[in-house]
């Protein structure tokens, strides 16, 4: 708080320079065997069974035909579909179909021409065979449906839905808080810096993962010291909604019970720098015993041998731990300290919000009446010969 300027630059930097690596996160899947550690025998196999056979047998895209399949128009449909498949590289030339017992329905196997059948190039083939091949092959042709489908397929669906909802996720989420906060705390201008900050903390974690896992930068270290951790083309896809949705409610929660603290101090004294103070010395101890027990927790994670809970333990743990470091102990306050009083500021628009207090109402004493005392006359003493 002496240097505010410094400290917010200096963490500002470190927070956005590791955040940048985002922009290079490329989200795919780790699982499948080949991503298993080397000592694992089911790895072993399927390496065998990759080596020793042409083609991504174990994986293949599967088309599924119901209807009339039994009529000349859809059998050549399906001859036809064969070649199309058989031309395109990212498929072996080679197809497999295998009729239901009933009759009613037809499944040509595809299988992928690399070894991995959950990276760009596969989820691009299941694109094509399901807005180009497919289509050409069984234009004019009535009463059948056609379906692609497939881990690669089923995959490739949760990528499109999840590019379609996660900004909808991040909208919702960013401005609830956003309300909430400006609620609880009657200002405009600590939601906004909260939100900020939240963001940077968030930011930094995607960063670390792109960089450790996706680049391989520092793997060695960490395997040193008795992790496991392995470069991987992908990060898992389903880990960036997952690492916002979680981080973004620790830090909320940081965040309010820090500025709770801040906010009492303030409506006591009136003096910004002094409640600041007030509030990082009082919560300082309960925020950093918390955040070691989860750092500890979501190591645990990180030093299991799949890959997928690795990304996620180390992102949660470097998260909370920069966190409850850089985010509340110098950015907060630095930022804190330079706004002033405007850190409290509600446009006169916004004043008829009510004042909510989000650790209930403070018991009001009920102050009894007084009894005053009774004051008895004065007796005078009775003369012997009257006694």
């Amino acid at each position: 708080m002496a240097r505010p300027v410094a400290f917010l630059v200096a963490s500002v930097l470190v927070l956005g320079g590791l955040g940048a690596f985002t922009f290079q996160l490329h989200r795919g899947t780790s699982q499948n065997v080949s991503e298993l550690p080397t000592d694992f025998p089911s790895k072993s196999a399927f390496l065998t069974l990759q080596r020793e056979f042409r083609g991504n047998l174990a994986d293949p895209a599967r088309i599924v035909v119901t209807g009339d399949v039994q009529s000349p128009a859809v059998q050549a449909a399906i001859g036809r579909l064969q070649q199309e498949i058989a031309k395109d590289p990212t498929f072996s030339p080679q197809t497999q179909v295998v009729p239901s017992r009933d009759g009613t329905a037809i499944q040509v196997e595809a299988f992928f021409a690399g070894a991995d059948s959950s990276n760009d190039a596969a989820f691009q083939g299941i694109r094509d065979l399901r807005s180009t091949m497919v289509p050409n092959a069984f234009r004019g042709v009535s009463g059948v449906e056609v379906l692609v489908g497939g881990n690669t397929a089923f995959f490739t669906d949760f990528l499109s839905v999840a590019d379609r909802y996660q900004w909808i996720v991040l909208v919702f989420v960013l401005g609830l808080s956003f309300v909430l906060l400006t609620v609880v705390f009657r200002s405009i201008v600590l939601p906004i810096k909260a939100i900020l900050m939240n963001l940077l903390s968030v930011g930094a974690a995607y960063g670390a993962v792109t960089l450790v896992f996706q680049k391989g930068v520092g793997t060695a270290i960490f395997n040193a010291i008795g992790f496991q951790f392995q470069k991987t083309q992908a990060i898992e896809a389903w880990l960036p909604l997952f690492l916002f949705s979680v981080l973004f409610g620790l830090s909320m929660d940081y965040h309010v019970f820090l500025l709770s603290r801040i906010r009492e101090e303030y409506d006591r004294t009136g003096d910004n720098a002094e409640a600041v103070a007030y509030g990082l010395r009082t919560t300082a101890g309960i925020i950093t015993g918390a955040a070691l027990i989860m750092v500890a927790v979501f190591t645990g994670f990180a030093s299991g041998r799949i890959g997928a809970l690795q990304q996620m333990g180390f992102g949660l743990a470097v998260a909370v731990f920069m966190d409850a470091t850089i985010v509340r102990t110098l950015l907060v306050p630095a930022g804190m300290r330079l706004l002033g009083d405007l850190n409290w500021y509600l446009p006169a628009w916004l004043q008829w919000l009510p004042a909510v207090n989000i650790e209930g109402r403070e018991p009001q004493h009920v102050l009894r009446p007084s009894i005053e005392p009774v004051v008895l006359d004065e007796v005078e003493p009775v003369p012997a010969d009257e006694r």
